[in-house]
């Protein structure tokens, strides 16, 4: 089973580990693009940054964290926007949700996110996914 539960979520969390969730394609046909929301614990807090990246994969290269940023001015080592800082896990999760259109049932740990881009490349990078991954 690829999704955490929500106590597995926090569990992680608590435990210093990010979390993730591929939200779909964003840009145009002619540049191509794709983002994720990851929830990443730091020392006091829980920080919820949303990642866009140009879609350059395939059914072999599928480390989003290699792509290039969507934004061409976003340097690679500030990759991500930082989108709200919270207290608690709970709290990071929902501000991930209202900003981003994240799913509660969909977080995956870090680096399972590779797995949910290659579902969406094989189903031909449909324009919508469902909170299960397949083409809406």
């Amino acid at each position: 089973m690829r999704y955490l539960a929500e106590s597995f979520v926090v569990g992680a969390l608590r435990r210093g580990c990010s979390v993730e969730q591929f939200l779909g394609p964003i840009g145009s046909p002619e540049r191509p693009g794709v983002s994720y929301v990851e929830v990443r614990p730091t020392k006091t807090s829980y920080d919820v940054c949303l990642h866009a990246v140009e879609d350059i994969g395939h059914e072999t290269f599928l480390d989003l964290g290699e792509f290039p940023p969507f934004d061409a001015d976003a340097e690679k080592e500030d990759f991500g926007v930082l989108l709200g800082t919270a207290a608690s896990p709970l709290v990071a999760l929902a501000t991930a949700e209202e900003r981003t259109g994240a799913v509660r049932g969909a977080w995956v740990n870090e680096g399972v996110v590779q797995d949910e881009y290659y579902d969406f490349v094989r189903a031909g990078r449909p324009l919508r996914l469902s909170p299960e991954g397949d083409s809406a």
